[in-house]
């Protein structure tokens, strides 16, 4: 974690990032029309974060612990529930505050760190889905060649390619932020530091800001999806071919849910970008929470405890 993040600590650190600042804190504002809820929402979103932490830590602590479960498949679902730890203790503890303490200030460093992190854990998580969706492909439709394909070298690859694009796409994002003039206004209409909420405060031009978010989170967003329905689509093929009795509904069961889990991940942005103007600023709001909460909490079910040798493996460690 700390190779992602020390080249932003560094950059950030900078002074000429803070030339023209006269902000050096922002409060984060929720829930503006809804206030009420938020002790009430608090409730359901710690029972979900507590859900996301443990089913992640038990997933970890079994693989690590299990020798048998030593290979590359389960080596990417630790790094799939590694990203969403990450993630979860990124947003969760500072939303929380919020709603419990009603600590909303929050430094202007600690700010654009956390914005880092979303944009980089959120599409590394979605390369992550990519993978899984390939590994499940060489499983099904290239079942002889999987071992050759899906080893520790292509996991070790798949973990270089995702960081090295990740610094190279994503770190420029919150250093544009950092760079622009705050002269007054430091009220944050979210309760996490993302980009547009943030440089939406600045006295200066974002458009370029703007532009280069939508270019690359679609780029690399969109690519990623793509993959995944293509990798689905031709297991869906081989998997109408297979004649056991039985064997059809299973594969389905198991790759169905992946994808519908896959789809909630990264159809929630296009929904707010569609819906931002036409509903309460509240429901967006949520749904951000959401996005980084609920696919941390499933993840681990859908691709962890429903596999039987991972199963066996919590059986053991219980």
């Amino acid at each position: 974690m700390w190779i992602i993040i020390f080249p932003f600590i560094q950059l950030v650190s900078i002074g000429t990032y803070y030339k023209y600042v006269t902000v050096s804190e922002f409060f984060l504002i929720c829930f503006s029309y809804y206030k009420g809820w938020q002790h009430w929402l608090s409730l359901s979103l710690s029972l979900l974060f507590l859900l996301a932490m443990g089913a992640n830590t038990t997933l970890l602590i079994t693989i690590w612990l299990e020798a048998s479960l030593h290979e590359p498949m389960y080596y990417l679902l630790s790094l799939l529930s590694l990203l969403d730890m990450v993630l979860c203790l990124t947003v969760m503890p500072k939303v929380l505050a919020i709603f419990w303490f009603d600590l909303r200030s929050i430094s202007f460093s600690v700010c654009f760190l956390q914005m880092f992190i979303i944009n980089s854990f959120l599409t590394m998580e979605s390369y992550m889905f990519m993978v899984t969706a390939y590994e499940h492909y060489s499983a099904i439709c290239r079942p002889l060649q999987y071992p050759s394909i899906i080893s520790d070298q292509f996991v070790a690859r798949a973990v270089i390619f995702v960081v090295a694009r990740n610094h190279l796409f994503f770190l420029p994002v919150p250093i544009l932020s950092a760079r622009l003039r705050y002269c007054a206004e430091n009220i944050i209409k979210n309760c996490i530091c993302t980009n547009l909420s943030v440089s939406r405060l600045s006295c200066d031009d974002i458009s370029f800001n703007q532009l280069y978010q939508f270019v690359v989170g679609w780029t690399t967003l969109g690519s990623d999806f793509i993959l995944i329905v293509l990798s689905y689509s031709f297991i869906l093929k081989a998997v109408l071919r297979i004649k056991a009795k039985g064997a059809v509904a299973k594969a389905l069961s198991t790759c169905g849910s992946h994808f519908i889990l896959i789809l909630f991940f990264s159809t929630v942005l296009l929904v707010l970008v569609i819906t931002n103007k036409r509903i309460l600023p509240d429901v967006p709001i949520l749904l951000n929470i959401l996005h980084h909460l609920i696919p941390p909490a499933l993840n681990p079910i859908v691709y962890g405890v429903r596999t039987k040798e991972i199963k066996q493996g919590i059986q053991k460690l219980l």
